[in-house]
């Protein structure tokens, strides 16, 4: 880390939070238990890197790119165990959001959950997922 500070640095490989999450749709997820490896969805793929959210960005991160979609899953990965791959590089306003630059090896998954709609058409985070919004 840099300057003594929690926070990362732009740009600077680290593992500052425990968990990320990634959500992913319920058959891509099936591939990647086939294959022993989460390539990513045809967006990472796209971008170069798999993106990822902390947990106080996830809530967010459904909301913009997965409203209204059902049959999804809540990936819980431990960020300290992805390595050098990680970068933690700014996006929405500023926010620093996790990249994994690579494959996501299934062995540094802690959980995965279904990611429920509610009645609302809100997503539901599972409990254990803590945003300050219970």
């Amino acid at each position: 880390m840099s300057g003594g500070s929690d926070a990362p640095v732009v740009g600077e490989r680290c593992a500052v939070m425990t968990l990320i999450y990634k959500i992913c749709p319920r058959t891509l997820w099936q591939e990647a238990e086939g294959d022993g490896v989460f390539r990513g969805a045809p967006v990472d793929r796209a971008d170069g890197y798999i993106h990822f959210s902390t947990a106080e960005q996830v809530r967010e991160t459904a909301a913009k790119h997965f409203a209204g979609q059902d049959d999804l899953l809540l990936v819980a990965v431990e960020a300290a165990a992805l390595g050098p791959s990680l970068t933690w590089e700014p996006s929405r306003g500023g926010a620093l959001f996790p990249h994994l630059y690579g494959d996501l090896p299934l062995r540094c998954v802690r959980s995965v959950e279904p990611l429920r709609l509610g009645t609302d058409g809100t997503h539901r985070l599972p409990p254990d997922v803590t945003d300050g919004r219970g």
